[in-house]
């Protein structure tokens, strides 16, 4: 995938992989899975996300790509 994707996507995705939130963090909203933290970028603008930061947030979240794709 190389499309950009809504923040609301991202957030839908995140929760059907189990994930909580968001929460309000120090400065971005965050996503929580047990002790793991992931800040969810609020977009100014355009209001979707280009997929080279989703790519970044999945690899902080500990999530494939690939895996991201089926959800």
């Amino acid at each position: 995938m190389s499309k950009p994707i809504k923040r609301r996507e991202l957030i839908r995705r995140f929760r059907a992989l189990g994930w909580q939130g968001p929460e309000p963090g120090r400065r971005h909203m965050v996503m929580r899975l047990g002790e793991r933290t992931v800040p969810i970028p609020n977009p100014h603008g355009g209001g979707e996300l280009d997929w080279s930061l989703v790519k970044r947030i999945l690899a902080q979240a500990g999530i494939e790509p690939i895996h991201w794709e089926n959800v």
